[in-house]
């Protein structure tokens, strides 16, 4: 069953899947500025857990109690964002699944707002934006039949790497327009994801602490928009 924002049956329109395409890339490229921004500010990912469950397991070792601490908490967040938004993907009251989008932005702007006034330790700092990744993570999982994930990206290089073998193996056409159209996919979600750390730097210098509100304000026209056409269909 998917639960991504945009409902998708067993034969997927291209409409539908053009629109995913451009959804996973947007929020590829928020969840690598917020990435970004947690490594610079925090000196921790806030979506990459594979990178905080090396650094907890190297820190146990070494007896880094800060960095256990630290490592636990956004790993712990994180698997409560994606818990919470799967749930609410799954709970029938609620039949506009856009909702995420402005829980997630949400939580940025009351973080924002309240980091402008007082000074908010890392730790309460991580565990905030560590759950709304996680969240956002739930939005959308799928492109067509390619499960995708927007807020890491171990899983995109591993899907890429496979289904370019795969395109490369295969005589059948069928199969090849398959696995170049999720070749392709997936290429442009890791492009999303590095493109939103690469300019994270140059923001977080010019807005401060009011970084976060950039990708608030993103998610919420987005949901606007996935609202509208939507509501077209």
């Amino acid at each position: 069953m998917n639960h991504s924002v945009i409902k998708t049956s067993t034969v997927v329109s291209s409409d539908s899947i053009k629109i995913q395409e451009r959804l996973v890339i947007f929020l590829a490229l928020i969840a690598g500025y917020i990435d970004a921004t947690g490594l610079i500010q925090w000196k921790t990912y806030v979506s990459f857990m594979s990178g905080n469950t090396t650094s907890l397991g190297a820190a146990i070792s070494t007896g880094k109690s800060g960095i256990i601490i630290t490592s636990v908490t956004v790993i712990s967040c994180f698997l409560l964002g994606i818990y919470a938004g799967t749930c609410l993907s799954l709970w029938k009251r609620i039949k506009n699944q856009i909702l995420t989008f402005y829980l997630v932005s949400g939580i940025l702007i009351f973080y924002s707002i309240i980091a402008y006034f007082y000074d908010i330790n890392n730790w309460t700092s991580i565990a905030i934006v560590g759950f709304s990744m996680g969240m956002m993570n739930t939005i959308v999982t799928s492109v067509g039949n390619q499960k995708v994930n927007t807020d890491f990206v171990t899983g995109t290089l591993n899907s890429l790497a496979r289904n370019t073998a795969m395109l490369s193996m295969t005589k059948d056409k069928d199969k090849k327009e398959e696995y170049k159209s999720n070749s392709i996919h997936l290429l442009l979600l890791w492009i999303g994801f590095i493109t939103g750390a690469f300019i994270a730097p140059f923001l977080l210098d010019y807005f401060g602490k009011w970084t976060l509100m950039i990708p608030a304000l993103s998610l919420i026209i987005c949901g606007l928009l996935i609202s509208k056409i939507n509501f077209k269909n």
